[in-house]
């Protein structure tokens, strides 16, 4: 996995990003690396997983010795005994220590090799929970940018329902004044145009939420100048006729992170039990240590005189090996009381991965079934819209000749405008649960065609 790599690239050119913020036109992958760079949540992920890293190394330096040193340089009042000449001192003794030890486990029953081995489990569980995060905030930008492509192209159409109907109104006046349609007609038509008007402010007041929304998701601070590329979207046609949900949720089931990070947990749980079990066995352990000293009260015998420091440094040498055992024979049952919640634990291991495989299952079926549906509607819709298409040409052609009322003719155009926006729902539905079933497949989050 090369998650921190990417990370650390769109680190590198996210000052770039920002400067231009203001000057380009988003497209999908910008708003994806933006919010994958900003949001506190994956910062936050990360220091987990470098936090995990450092405990790994730990755990591999663990294995080896330890070293020590130590030394001391202090004075005595009052009576006491020298610990180099063994004689009762009563006066000031000036006196100095030196240590080095040194301590090596030999065997723990396997504990140390089993803990490493659960700390790299662990380092790669959290790896892909951090995937899982970024693939979240991921398909959530993607979500939100197509909701603004739908918003974008229903006041598209708003703006051209207008347009139609001040045509309409145009013509009609004319009409009116020449005296060959009444008045009445055309104020049902200018209350449609007016109906229009509110219809074109309330998509244009969508159109600018959807865009909040989105800066906020992404952590942008917000602007008014803030726009999206407009791509050439995939084609809406059916998938391969041979993928069906099973075949995308086997495909899933091989690399999705919290698959793979639930299986993970698994194995360290497992490795949670090894890790119990070892305080059963006994312990073997080697130490070493290296001492020597000096003191003030330590004289020649025949001179009288103190012994030079290099002298007892080398004199009071004291050197120790050290072989150790130790057999756990009763601990309060602490041991087996350790052993049984780690088999609980592996056992709340396996029910994780049972659920992170169905929850896995049911989003695939769910997205599928969406899929499926969405493209059902968007082929129904496409045949209403042409048939409304027709239906509101001929009431106009109609009302134009005063065969139909403006009643009449204003329900034939809300129903052409019910049927195109219905028409765009199911195209954006269709396009969003065909990306999810991509990227559950492995595939990058694109909406452009390819």
């Amino acid at each position: 996995m090369k998650i921190i790599k990417s990370l650390l690239i769109v680190l590198s050119v996210f000052p770039f990003l920002a400067a231009s913020s203001q000057d380009k036109e988003w497209s999908l992958e910008d708003c994806i690396n933006y919010a994958l760079d900003s949001n506190i949540n994956i910062k936050k992920q990360v220091l987990v997983v470098e936090n995990q890293k450092a405990q790994m190394l730990q755990n591999y330096l663990i294995l080896l010795p330890d070293l020590n040193a130590g030394a001391t340089h202090g004075y005595n009042w009052g009576q006491t005994i020298d610990r180099y000449t063994n004689e009762f001192a009563t006066t000031r003794v000036t006196s100095e220590n030196f240590y080095l030890g040194t301590q090596l486990n030999l065997f723990q029953g396997l504990r140390q090799i089993n803990t490493l081995n659960q700390s790299k489990l662990d380092y790669q569980a959290i790896q892909y929970d951090l995937d899982l995060m970024m693939d979240d905030i991921s398909i959530a930008v993607a979500s939100y940018y197509l909701e603004i492509l739908y918003n974008q192209e229903l006041l598209g159409v708003a703006k051209a329902q207008r347009e139609i109907t001040l045509q309409q109104v145009n013509r009609m006046q004319k009409m009116v004044d020449a005296g060959t349609m009444a008045r009445g007609d055309l104020l049902n038509i200018e209350a449609q145009l007016a109906t229009e008007e509110l219809q074109v402010v309330e998509a244009e007041n969508r159109l600018t939420i959807s865009y909040l929304s989105i800066q906020q998701l992404i952590d942008h601070p917000y602007s008014p100048d803030f726009r999206i590329e407009i791509p050439e979207l995939k084609p809406i046609e059916a998938p391969e006729v041979a993928l069906t949900a099973k075949d995308v949720y086997g495909i899933a089931l091989a690399q999705r992170p919290e698959i793979k990070s639930a299986e993970i947990r698994v194995e360290s749980a497992q490795k949670g039990i090894s890790i119990a079990r070892g305080y059963i066995s006994p312990t073997i352990g080697f130490s070493g240590t290296w001492a020597t000293g000096y003191s003030g009260l330590s004289t020649d015998p025949i001179t009288n005189e103190v012994i030079p420091w290099n002298t007892q440094v080398g004199d009071n040498q004291n050197k120790s090996l050290q072989l150790n055992l130790q057999i756990p024979i009763y601990n309060g049952w602490q041991v087996r009381t350790a052993i049984s919640q780690a088999k609980i634990a592996k056992e709340q291991a396996d029910l994780n991965l049972q659920q992170a495989r169905l929850d896995l299952d049911k989003n695939i079926q769910q997205a599928y079934a969406d899929a499926v549906a969405a493209l059902k509607n968007y082929n129904a819709s496409e045949t209403k819209v042409n048939a409304q298409k027709e239906a509101f040409k001929y009431s106009e052609q109609k009302l134009g000749v005063g065969l139909v009322t403006s009643v009449e003719y204003n329900e034939t155009k809300k129903n052409l405008t019910v049927a195109e926006s219905d028409l765009l729902q199911a195209k954006y539905r269709f396009i969003y649960t065909t990306t999810i079933l991509d990227f559950y497949m492995g595939k990058p989050i694109t909406l452009n065609q390819e």
